[in-house]
């Protein structure tokens, strides 16, 4: 199994429960991991056959920054079913940190692992 990757993509959007979080805009830091066969892409050199990273962050950029949820929770699950239904990724394990919500803490958040893991 390959691996297509996003690492530290950092958005601002509105998220929390608290009145205060909702008067605000917080940055979130997302991780993300999506199977990927990569062999038809190498073996060719062209972009149209990979899983382009680039689309995905646009789109999660899109999508988180206009999105107002209470939860991170529920945020990971709509970035998971996004990345699987519009990019067709059979797996995704996604990391959703909201870095300094904690004081002492670097970051808290949430990962999830969405589909099956192909072998």
């Amino acid at each position: 199994m390959d691996i297509v990757f996003i690492e530290d993509l950092r958005i601002d959007a509105v998220i929390g429960i608290y009145d205060w979080e909702r008067r605000v805009r917080q940055t979130l830091a997302l991780d993300i991991e999506m199977a990927f066969d990569n062999r038809p892409p190498a073996a060719t050199d062209d972009i149209n056959l990979t899983l382009n990273y680039k689309d995905v962050s646009k789109r999660l950029i899109s999508y988180v920054g206009e999105s107002q949820f209470g939860l991170v929770e529920t945020l990971a699950e709509r970035c998971a079913a996004i990345i699987r239904e519009e990019f067709g990724v059979v797996w995704v394990r996604l990391k959703l940190s909201k870095p300094g919500a904690v004081r002492g803490a670097r970051a808290v958040g949430v990962r999830i692992e969405r589909g099956q893991r192909p072998d």
